[in-house]
């Protein structure tokens, strides 16, 4: 396959003064970061900023932690703007997991009411589900949504499961390990016709998709901002906009306990609040810089690409090189097909992340799904078409060889 039939490659991205844009980063410049999607990168303006505003904490801590539910709030509205949200409705929650465990926590028992997921599912958002089932004393249902389902298909799959004893439904919005979109805009609206409880994990969400809340009918929705919004890490928010809000607290409980939600969770004791307050410096940044519409678009057309280049790859040693079919595919990721024998479960596939980035000066991810294991692409704007070429030049030779030394032993 030449660079014709490939498609021409998306034009890297640059900053003002014309520099590539990964020098907004502190990337380390001896490793290819391809996965944006695990951790995020947090841009320097960002670090700046948080790393001023610790210093003024440490510089008079009595005068900063009475200040500080104050500041919060001020993020909350500025974050709100970019989910295209009311801050009314929005608390800031150090990840999405721990978005989800306060919803956990918040809901009654329901003996007999059991919860429904997805085979799709965040591992340790479903081990919450999981532990609040045990704590209600019923079950969890898990629905089976086959990689290649279409909205319908899912549609489907999840309201299979769903009957009168289901009290809750825990549905991915994007999944992480499968790169692919949730029908969460339809199984809310069953939800709701229901009765039933929907909490919708978002954690890609944020910066990735424009307005994740719009239309979307559930009673909580968590989202990461240090993913693809590349916020300091321990920067999520939790939107909640029925009845249930009431019952949302913070997981430790501070001087704003009384106070109504949002607001009680501005108030966190003697946390480390700076990467809240540092979250809006990054998502003004892409903004200013090259607008998130432009920046969204590169990302897709990037993951895109770099799929195909790797794919190809793969494909000339015998690994099927066709585009892996997700069903509802999400901007800015991509799968790719791993050699037979690499990547069967979660634990071999993070013990490929670990090795590729001991061995191989890059940092990828290695998901597993039904059994089988693919790469998983994210593309940020620091990004460009060199390093996925990179990938499939250096690093796909000892994937393959990796591989073959799987089978054979």
């Amino acid at each position: 396959m030449n660079e014709g039939e490939l498609g021409a490659a998306p034009r890297p991205l640059t900053l003002r003064d014309g520099r590539p844009a990964r020098e907004a980063w502190t990337l380390d410049p001896d490793l290819r970061h391809l996965n944006h999607g695990s951790f995020g990168a947090v841009p320097r303006v960002a670090q700046e900023r948080q790393n001023a505003l610790r210093a003024e904490m440490e510089r008079a801590p009595v005068a900063w932690f009475p200040s500080l539910p104050g500041r919060i709030a001020a993020a909350r509205e500025a974050v709100a703007i970019r989910l295209r949200t009311e801050a009314k409705d929005l608390a800031l929650v150090p990840n999405a997991s721990a978005g989800a465990s306060v919803v956990y926590a918040a809901l009654a028992a329901r003996p007999g009411g059991d919860i429904v997921v997805t085979d799709h599912g965040y591992g340790a958002v479903t081990m919450g589900a999981e532990r609040l089932a045990r704590r209600w004393g019923t079950g969890v249902r898990t629905a089976r949504v086959p990689l290649a389902a279409d909205a319908e298909q899912a549609y489907r799959a999840v309201a299979a499961q769903v009957d009168d004893r289901v009290a809750l439904i825990v549905l991915d919005q994007i999944t992480s390990a499968t790169a692919r979109l949730m029908p969460v805009g339809r199984v809310g609206a069953e939800a709701a016709r229901r009765g039933i409880t929907l909490l919708v994990d978002g954690a890609h969400a944020p910066g990735l998709l424009a307005a994740p809340l719009d239309g979307l009918v559930c009673d909580a929705w968590v989202g990461n901002l240090h993913k693809w919004g590349c916020a300091p890490r321990g920067t999520a928010a939790l939107v909640a906009r029925g009845p249930l809000r009431a019952d949302l607290h913070p997981l430790i409980d501070s001087w704003g306990a009384a106070e109504p939600f949002p607001d009680r969770f501005d108030h966190q004791g003697t946390l480390d609040a700076t990467g809240f307050l540092a979250a809006p410096a990054a998502l003004d940044f892409v903004d200013d810089t090259w607008g998130w519409d432009t920046a969204r678009r590169y990302m897709d057309e990037l993951a895109d690409h770099g799929a195909r280049v790797v794919a190809e790859a793969f494909g000339r040693a015998g690994t099927p090189a066709e585009p892996v079919d997700v069903g509802m595919p999400v901007p800015g990721m991509r799968l790719v097909r791993l050699p037979a024998g690499l990547g069967t479960s979660r634990v071999a596939a993070d013990a490929l992340r670990d090795r590729a980035s001991a061995g191989l000066g890059v940092e990828a991810a290695f998901t597993s799904f039904g059994g089988r294991g693919y790469l998983r692409l994210s593309a940020h704007v620091y990004n460009t078409p060199a390093d996925y070429a990179y990938f499939a030049e250096t690093c796909v030779p000892v994937v393959e060889k990796w591989a073959r030394e799987a089978r054979e032993s």
